[in-house]
């Protein structure tokens, strides 16, 4: 689960809690909307604590891209197509020579 899908979740569920929670201790409006801000707010704010808690203790560290290297295979990659793009278009100069010959000889 993605981490921004993590909080939504939590932070839903903080919000249904909230409503049920000020909806039994609430006397006034004013205090269901306080109880539902301040729970859904708590929530909200531990989901992002266990996130970034959670990606902390993986330990994932950047890794330097292998430019060099990586350029050296595409150079190798486009020579190899450039040399067989050489061959393919020596062999249809060749193919009409040859099918040229072949009618000179059937005549």
């Amino acid at each position: 689960m993605r981490g921004h899908n993590f909080v939504s979740f939590i932070t839903v569920q903080g919000f249904i809690i909230s409503i049920v929670f000020g909806i039994l201790h609430a006397d006034t409006a004013e205090e269901l909307l306080g109880y539902v801000v301040l729970i859904s707010f708590f929530f909200y704010m531990f989901a992002h604590i266990c996130i970034g808690f959670y990606y902390h203790t993986l330990g994932i560290k950047a890794h330097p891209f292998p430019k060099q290297a990586h350029e050296r295979h595409l150079d190798a990659f486009v020579r190899e197509i450039n040399k067989r793009e050489q061959f393919i278009d020596a062999y249809y100069i060749h193919k009409e020579e040859l099918i040229e010959d072949q009618d000179r000889r059937k005549a």
